[in-house]
Parts: structure tokens; sequence; C-alpha cells
């Protein structure tokens, strides 16, 4: 970080990850200065109207600094890259990718970098204070959605960001409310909906909608309970008239600490008298009518009538 009497430049450095437009550039640099720099490797041309101000590698962050300014100031980061920006993990793209509206003209890009066009980016889905300029998340998950390659990616993005607490409640409905023709919006809406009452992974996803396919009762998701040393804990599902507990384990089961911090959660919860069925996410969906007949058995064994 720059010292407190740094100049204007310094800090404009420091906010864009060292990299300048190349107007912004020509308001410290006479063109001469500033070719010296590039040809004596001291800065790069990332693209003919942006440089790096330095000889080193260029990260991420850097890089969408770069898409944005050569995309020019109507544009914004979008869908997954924004999604990143404002924090979400595990769900990576090799792309930038920018959203810009329709009435602008477009410019030359830089190698890496996917355009898209909209007809409806009102002023509340935009952060323009942002580092760099970004869509805010609820319409930066829509967004990842409606790009997408499949409908299955799309949903787990969703998820995702409920998961990692992006967005909340009815956010996204907000978003679509403004985007009648959005790509997916029948599923999008359906995933959020499911996300925001809980079924925070794919797979949760996955097992409610098997769960109303079979017409089996609507179970409650991500229920808060306490164990027997009095510690918060989360039921994935939860059969609450049946008292009937199910967990969908994720890949992460597999660590032997995760499995028996699971496995002692799950003993506080059948000392109590609940029934507790454990299911692998990859069974949900690979073998879906075993899950369901198991289910089934044990709602009837606790009660349910069918």
């Amino acid at each position: 970080m720059p010292r407190d009497d740094a100049g204007e430049l310094s800090w404009l450095l420091f906010h864009q990850e060292r990299v300048l437009s190349a107007a912004q550039a020509r308001r410290f640099y006479s063109e001469k200065a500033i070719r010296h720099r590039v040809d004596s490797g001291r800065w790069r041309q990332a693209h003919r109207r942006v440089y790096v101000t330095h000889d080193g590698p260029v990260d991420p962050k850097a890089w969408r600094w770069v898409a944005v300014l050569a995309a020019g100031p109507a544009a914004a980061l979008g869908g997954l890259t924004a999604a990143q920006a404002w924090g979400l993990r595990r769900y990576e793209s090799p792309l930038v990718h920018l959203l810009l509206p329709a009435r602008h003209q477009t410019r030359a890009l830089p190698p890496g970098v996917r355009l898209h066009r909209t007809t409806a980016l009102p002023s509340e889905d935009v952060l323009d204070v942002g580092t760099p300029r970004r869509t805010m998340p609820a319409r930066s998950l829509v967004d990842a959605a409606q790009w997408a390659a499949t409908d299955e990616e799309a949903r787990s993005v969703i998820a995702a960001g409920f998961q990692q607490r992006l967005v909340w409640g009815d956010d996204l409905h907000q978003v679509l409310e403004r985007l009648p023709r959005a790509r997916r919006r029948r599923l999008i809406l359906a995933t959020a909906t499911d996300a925001a009452g809980g079924a925070h992974s794919l797979a949760e996803l996955d097992f409610l909608d098997l769960v109303r396919r079979a017409g089996l009762p609507e179970p409650a998701l991500q229920v808060l309970r306490r164990d027997a040393t009095g510690r918060r804990r989360y039921l994935d599902v939860w059969f609450e008239r049946w008292r009937v507990h199910v967990e969908i384990d994720g890949g992460q089961h597999l660590d032997p600490r995760t499995a028996w911090a699971d496995m002692r959660r799950q003993n506080d919860v059948w000392a109590t008298g609940d029934r507790v069925l454990r299911f692998p996410s990859w069974a949900v969906r690979n073998d879906p009518a075993r899950v369901i007949a198991q289910l089934r058995a044990t709602l009837r064994s606790a009660g349910w009538p069918g």
C-alpha cells in the first residue's frame, strides 16, 4: 500500500493492480516516456489501449483490469468473473466475462475475454465504485447461470452462491423481475427458491427433486439442531413429523476427520430417537431408485401412511 502522502499515480496503480489505460497513462507521462518504458521492458502493452506497469507475471486480478479498461467505461465484470471477485470459490473460468450495454460499440478485446451484451443493466445491478467495476452478486450469479454450458452447471453455481453466503432470500428473484427474458429463467427461479430454503448444494437439490417426483412428503432443509453438548448443528434434510433425518455426503466426507465429525453428529441425533439415513451424492444421481426405496421404507416404518 502506498504511503499516506503518495501521489495520485501511486494510488491509482495500487487500486488497479498496476494496470493503466492509455488515457490514464497520458495524464502522467508523455507519449515518448510511455514508449520508452514499453521498449525497455519496464512496462508491457497488454492491449493497444492498456499497459501493465511492471515486467512480472499478470495475475487474474490484474487481467480483470486489463479486460475492463480495454472494453471501455461502460463495461463491467459479469457472470462467473464478477462472482469470483465477490468471493465465489471453487468455480473457476479460463475466460474473463464482461457485460456491456447493447447500445455501446464493441471494441477489440484482449485474448481470453468474452463479451456479453444486455439490454437491461440498471444501476442497482452494478457496483460502479468496485475494483474494477462489476455486477452485484445476485446479478452475477444469474448471468453465470444464463451463460453456463449446461443446466447442471447453472444449478450448481446458484446453489454455491447461497451456500457461500454471497446471496440470500429473494435476491435472485428480484434480479429476474428485471430480466423477464433471461435464459433458463424458470430453472434459476426454481433453484434459487430451493436454495434459499436450505438446499445449499447441488446434491441436496437433486435429492429434493427426487423426493418431489416420488410423491414423498416435503422435507425441511438445513434445519438447526443442537447436539448432546449443546453445539449448533445443521441437518441436511429433516422430515420433522416422522423424525427422519437424511444426510447427503459429498466428496469431502472421504476425509477421515470430516467423516468422523459427521459420524459423531449422526450419533448425537440417533441418541434422541431419530431415524438417520446417509446417502453419498453419487448415489442420489446414479442410483435414485434405491435411494427413494430406502427413504420410503424408513418413512413408512416411522408412521407415514404413504
